[in-house]
């Protein structure tokens, strides 16, 4: 697995206090906010946003179509980070 997406796999887990989920549970296409699932929702895509920003200084647009398609997987947001973020 690439080290990128095991680190945002445990970010994800922790800065949302996702307790009953491990990383093996998220796949990395799968889809964080939809029921099919993670299912999270605004709040927690704020505060997803704000650890992004903190480990990473991934600054996002207001945007919210660009967030949208940032925050679709795993996959995406390791690319996001790739691309925008400054610790990466």
């Amino acid at each position: 697995m690439d080290n990128l997406k095991a680190e945002l796999k445990a970010l994800l887990i922790d800065a949302l206090n996702l307790e009953d989920v491990t990383p093996e549970d998220i796949a990395d296409d799968m889809p964080l906010f939809s029921d099919e699932g993670l299912g999270l929702d605004s709040v927690d895509g704020l505060e997803l946003g704000l650890a992004l920003k903190k480990k990473y200084g991934v600054v996002l647009s207001a945007d919210a179509e660009d967030s949208r398609r940032w925050f679709t997987s795993i996959d995406t947001l390791a690319q996001c980070v790739r691309e925008l973020g400054k610790k990466a």
